[in-house]
């Protein structure tokens, strides 16, 4: 558990600062992609987001005892002999398995039985890398226990059930940078990954998913493409009459 707290905290602190570099320094400046949310983030806004994000690497750390449990209890077995290609496609089935737990978690953290654990994370309207983690406490629970049911069902190599928090937190790092990396891709591609959820914080519904998009199409929970505008729009004319640049 304290191996998995270390974990935890370093791939959130590891990923969220490059990609605060990337995206408010580097790209920037080598013109590459562009800011989706002009308004800016208040110092407070991080603080509270790294304080969360503290408790919810807490959760995930310590719920490794789950999984190390399935396998002492002889519940999950792995698979010690599993060859690259194997690996391969239980990669690719955990990505597809991950967005369709995040979508379920997601939308029922937005239900009115839910919702007020869902609340703090909502909190970052403008969101950021460290935003990734900001949960209560719940939601960290809800979302952290994405390994489980697949380990009840398949001998998984180690190697593929490592792979699920690091490809899920660097989604996750992507879609809450507030930044858009790919500008000409079309609002439906993977890689947009960053404007539908920018959408979801602005506009507080929609777009569950996580970095695909079949659960959102399936279930007709997408956000239009220009749904935020109104209040970018706002904010733009309110800096034009102050003499601000927008």
């Amino acid at each position: 558990m304290l191996w998995g707290v270390a974990f935890f905290g370093s791939i959130y602190l590891t990923f969220g600062a490059i990609n605060w570099l990337l995206t408010h320094k580097l790209l920037p400046a080598l013109g590459i992609g562009r800011r989706l949310d002009p308004r800016p983030v208040r110092p407070e806004q991080l603080r509270r987001e790294i304080g969360q994000s503290a408790v919810s690497v807490a959760v995930f750390g310590l719920g490794m005892v789950f999984p190390w449990g399935f396998l002492q209890l002889g519940w999950a077995r792995l698979d010690g002999a599993a060859g690259g290609l194997q690996i391969a496609l239980e990669i690719l089935a955990l990505a597809v398995w991950n967005d369709v737990h995040f979508w379920l978690n997601h939308r029922l953290l937005h239900t009115r039985l839910l919702r007020r654990f869902h609340g703090p994370h909502h909190r970052s309207t403008v969101t950021t890398p460290f935003a990734t983690y900001s949960f209560h406490p719940l939601e960290a629970l809800l979302l952290g226990n994405v390994i489980l049911p697949p380990m009840l069902v398949h001998d998984f190599s180690f190697w593929a059930l490592a792979s699920v928090p690091l490809f899920s937190l660097f989604f996750n790092n992507v879609g809450h940078s507030n930044y858009d990396f790919f500008p000409a891709v079309s609002y439906n591609h993977w890689f947009a990954a960053s404007r539908r959820h920018h959408l979801h914080h602005a506009c507080h519904s929609g777009n569950y998913g996580f970095q695909f998009t079949f659960m959102d199409r399936l279930f007709r929970t997408r956000i239009a493409a220009d749904a935020a505008e109104p209040q970018l729009r706002a904010y733009r004319e309110k800096e034009k009459s102050h003499g601000a640049p927008a």
